[in-house]
């Protein structure tokens, strides 16, 4: 392995390296997941590494892509995922594919990374998209479900949870025990309410 081969390499991989921590701490300021965070980052580490050296002149993108569908069903045989956790993975081991076997030049992966780094932060601000979470819970007040007593729903969830709730999706009624199943949907509380 000449010296130019080693310099390619070395900068790619301090590329792959700093996009993924940043893309993830990202994820982890919003999260707070610590383990999902370090778990993502040596990921992004490792399949650059094992598709950098496995990678050879006769093999293509293909390769990248077969072995990015072997890493994803790894995913099929731990803990299940969140959607927002599914697609951080899928944007690290994108990183690392792209650094490791994508042809472009070191500046252009820059600013790939960046233009992902970048939409991730704005969609995880309130900039884009408002900020709502979900929680499901068990509701006995059967009478209080109907279409016509929602307002009423909704004022008895605020006052039971202390959220914002502003919608709630009606999942199963059990008629047997007198209770439904709710998704309540309310608006997160800002940083400078808190």
């Amino acid at each position: 392995m000449d010296s130019a081969i080693d310099h390619h390499f070395l900068t790619r991989l301090i590329i792959n390296t700093l996009s993924v921590f940043v893309l993830i701490r990202c994820y982890y300021t919003v999260s707070r997941h610590r383990d999902n965070a370090a778990s993502f980052t040596l990921f992004g580490v490792g399949v650059f590494l094992v598709t950098a050296l496995l990678h050879s002149a006769s093999v293509s993108m293909g390769f990248a892509f077969g072995l990015f569908a072997v890493f994803s069903m790894l995913r099929y045989r731990t803990e299940a995922l969140g959607i927002k956790e599914m697609t951080y993975l899928f944007l690290v081991i994108a990183m690392a594919l792209l650094a490791a076997v994508g042809s472009m030049r070191h500046i252009e992966l820059i600013g790939l990374n960046l233009l992902m780094i970048l939409l991730a932060v704005l969609l995880e601000t309130r900039l884009l998209l408002p900020r709502h979470g979900e929680k499901d819970v068990e509701y006995e007040k059967i009478e209080n479900v109907h279409v016509q007593q929602q307002a009423a729903l909704i004022d008895d969830l605020r006052q039971r949870t202390g959220l914002d709730v502003f919608r709630v999706d009606v999942l199963s009624i059990s008629y047997l025990r007198d209770t439904a199943m709710l998704r309540m949907h309310y608006r997160l509380a800002s940083k400078h309410d808190r």
